[in-house]
């Protein structure tokens, strides 16, 4: 695959991936237009009609890239050129914050024969092999530690991304609440508030809270205490108003936990979807047994891609149970392991309402287009 370019350059440091992205086809469509006329308006894939709604927002095809490999108005309008619908802004903080030291990326090849990983596994604790042969079906680290501007910076790098959206295209906004040492839980609960008003001032449609990062302390998920997360919702929905909103969540292996989420959040009617799943977190070694990516407190690391697909189709199945049994109105985003068209499809039949690809698009910049050509 040594020939192939992915949009997010996984030999280059996430600030130059910023500063001079994206690269391979990405670049050239954001250099020609490819589809987009002078105004920057997509034809490809558009319609008199919408095909399809995400969170209310007319799309062709709700498929798109989830937040993390499009870092800026650049990346989000390539993105939109090569026909993904749906292109997720990086997550944003309320403050600068700083990535993990490079690298950021390895191939991850799990033992089993078809290259998956299984939440709960021993395997994630002995350790997984990364390296930097990367083969497909797919599968990397996600070791950035949730990177930020400032938003002096990144607000009006938003703006622009969200004006660059052709017809039936939507810019989906990320954000999270960022807890720093001291900081007490109103403190933390505030910052999500401040970071949601801040994505709002931008002109979102809606928006997507971040809570399956260690964003509670090393390898501390917020999705992991869905009281909390209520909690913080009600904050943030004081401050979006009617602007909907969608949490992001990493795979949660009890029914009961997934269900007490729901309950905390769409149930008292501040939240408006859920995004699933993130990443698996895993040990990753080298082919001597060492860590693979060096640094303190990196022994571990989010692997995503064709590994977790499974865990992916596992947890949108089971948030649509939970919604038939609740008799509540959500949406399901699918996210995990989506490489193929028919992959697309496989989120769509297990209950998701639309479907996002980041490992996958950032290895095939064509899977909009071939995703669309199956539907056709």
């Amino acid at each position: 695959m040594s020939d192939f370019e992915p949009f997010y350059d996984v030999s280059r440091s996430y600030e130059d991936n910023y500063e001079q992205g994206p690269f391979g086809a990405f670049a050239e469509a954001l250099k020609d237009g490819n589809g987009a006329d002078a105004a920057g308006t997509t034809s490809e894939g558009a319609s008199e009609g919408a095909l399809a709604t995400f969170l209310g927002q007319p799309v062709n095809l709700p498929f798109g890239i989830p937040a993390g490999p499009l870092l800026n108005s650049r990346f989000t309008t390539a993105a939109f050129h090569m026909g993904f619908d749906l292109a997720t802004y990086k997550t944003v903080r309320s403050r600068a914050w700083g990535c993990n030291p490079f690298p950021n990326v390895l191939a991850v090849h799990p033992k089993s024969a078809d290259g998956s990983l299984t939440p709960g596994s021993a395997e994630l604790d002995e350790g997984v092999l990364a390296d930097t042969n990367y083969e497909q079906p797919i599968s990397i680290s996600n070791s950035f530690g949730v990177p930020s501007q400032s938003p002096d910076v990144w607000q009006p790098d938003m703006r622009a991304a969200i004006e660059a959206a052709g017809l039936g295209q939507v810019l989906v906004p990320s954000f999270q609440g960022s807890r720093v040492e001291g900081m007490s839980e109103e403190e933390y609960i505030a910052d999500h508030a401040t970071t949601a008003r801040l994505v709002k001032e931008t002109g979102a449609k809606l928006m997507v809270m971040n809570t399956s990062c260690p964003n509670e302390g090393h390898n501390r998920l917020l999705c992991h205490n869905p009281l909390l997360v209520g909690r913080i919702t009600e904050a943030v929905k004081q401050e979006i108003g009617d602007i909907p909103l969608m949490v992001k969540l990493a795979y949660i292996p009890s029914d009961d936990a997934l269900e007490l989420m729901v309950r905390s959040t769409v149930g008292h009617g501040t939240v408006q979807g859920f995004s699933t799943i993130n990443t698996i977190s895993a040990k990753l070694v080298d082919a001597n047994g060492n860590q693979a990516l060096p640094g303190a407190g990196r022994d571990r690391s989010g692997v995503c891609g064709n590994a977790i697909r499974g865990a992916g189709l596992d947890m949108v199945a089971r948030l649509a149970a939970i919604r038939e049994k609740l008799g509540l109105d959500f949406a399901i985003n699918g996210v995990g392991g989506v490489v193929s068209p028919a992959d697309y499809h496989a989120y769509r039949d297990a209950g998701a309402d639309s479907v996002m690809s980041a490992t996958g698009a950032m290895w095939d910049a064509e899977l909009a287009r071939k995703i669309k050509s199956s539907i056709k």
